[in-house]
């Protein structure tokens, strides 16, 4: 008898009692979901309990895509910069919704997602960084954040495991973070005792029109009737072939790696998330360490990069040295869902058809403001007034002006 095979750390962090979905295409349904991430599922979830028969059609496996390669970040504070304003008010309005929705979540299926309103701290090491951290904390203030300027001593009272090198940062209490694979988790669970029917590693090849109207779904296994569809595939929405030009998508696929280390109460560990102008790094109650996440815009290639990998374990040491005693525990890319202003697309861009789409590196934090406003749009077929800033039309070009005759 040989060794036991060693398992491989490359993979994302799935809840040990997450099992594929082997649901069958019903006939139809009120509502078709295409995608089965994070805003797909709350959408879903929201839907159905208003009532409404909701189909679930995911093209891999649920949260592939970005959900579970995320961090699970609830911070508007420390993710604010220079042009983010306009989606501020959303933001602070989801961050607001988290505590209802969580607590509706977790009772809906019987998990804890781990919500963790610890805060973070956004660091700086040297001069150069301090400047820059200055000009971020100013802009802060000025909209209004709730931002404390620290100073090394400071920092390293709140996190010891700290460097001394760390010379000032910025804590923002009000930020908050959950665990990607617990509330991916608990929304297949939510969703299927709402009655939704959840179908993995099916394609969606084309929608149905008729009359001016999309009046279903075409995969592989046949076609789905429902009253509406509700594109939420992530990066993958605004690739070609299922929409008409006409209605192109201004998404796109931004990579990102990460990876989780294994703590211990040698290695220490951090009390909340702490964020670099390399790296941010997010203490799970499970133990781990997740660290993310590289930017790279490179279309939809897979896989991990020894660069990337090399990128966030230097970027993390800099400022954690326990990170060298850590165990890996697993490695991962995903896919950002990105528009052209970063921010999301909640819109119904013809009869029958609702996106719900292109929310960057917001996709936690603004998980409970899109599904309400998804579910709002469906039902009465006005956005509420939070969300109507974030519609396709805000990207529509103006109309080229005729030479003068």
């Amino acid at each position: 008898m040989g060794l036991p095979r060693p398992v491989s750390p490359i993979g994302q962090r799935r809840d040990p009692g997450f099992d594929a979905r082997t649901s069958r295409l019903p006939a139809r349904a009120d509502v078709a979901v295409i995608g089965g991430g994070l805003i797909g599922l709350a959408s879903a979830w929201r839907l159905a309990s208003r009532g409404l028969s909701v189909t679930v059609i995911e093209r891999g496996s649920i949260g592939s895509g970005a959900s579970l390669a995320a961090t699970g970040m609830l911070a508007p504070a420390a993710e604010h910069e220079p042009g983010s304003d306009p989606l501020l008010p959303l933001a602070m309005d989801s961050l607001a919704r988290w505590p209802g929705f969580r607590g509706e979540l977790e009772a809906a299926s019987g998990l804890s997602i781990d919500y963790r309103p610890d805060g973070t701290l956004v660091l700086a090491v040297g001069r150069d960084e301090v400047e820059r951290l200055r000009f971020r904390y100013d802009l802060q203030r000025r909209s209004g954040l709730d931002a404390t300027w620290l100073n090394g001593t400071e920092i390293r009272r709140l996190e010891p495991v700290l460097r001394p090198s760390v010379t000032a940062g910025v804590q923002c209490p009000l930020d908050h973070q959950v665990d990607p694979r617990l509330v991916m988790a608990a929304l297949v669970r939510a969703c299927e005792a709402a009655g939704v029917t959840i179908i993995e590693r099916m394609a969606v090849t084309g929608l149905d029109w008729s009359g001016g109207r999309v009046t279903g779904v075409l995969t592989e296994a046949g076609r789905l009737s429902a009253e509406t569809i509700v594109l939420a595939a992530g990066a993958w929405s605004g690739e070609g072939g299922l929409l008409p030009d006409s209605l192109a998508l201004p998404v796109r696929p931004l990579k990102g790696q990460a990876l989780a280390l294994r703590t211990t109460r040698q290695t220490g560990t951090l009390s909340r998330m702490v964020w670099t102008e390399q790296v941010h790094m997010a203490p799970k109650s499970d133990g781990h360490l997740v660290i993310g996440a590289t930017v790279e815009d490179c279309g939809f290639r897979a896989g991990v990069t020894a660069g990337g990998l090399y990128a966030l374990l230097e970027g993390a040491r800099r400022v954690l040295p326990g990170i060298e005693e850590m165990e890996v525990e697993a490695v991962w890319s995903g896919y950002r869902p990105t528009s052209d202003d970063d921010a999301p697309i909640i819109d119904t861009i013809a009869p029958g058809l609702v996106v719900a789409t292109g929310h960057h590196r917001n996709g936690y934090l603004l998980a409970p403001v899109t599904a309400d406003a998804v579910a709002d749009l469906v039902a009465s077929g006005e956005l509420p007034a939070v969300a109507q800033a974030f519609t396709l039309s805000r990207f529509a070009r103006p109309e080229p002006r005729r030479a003068a005759r």
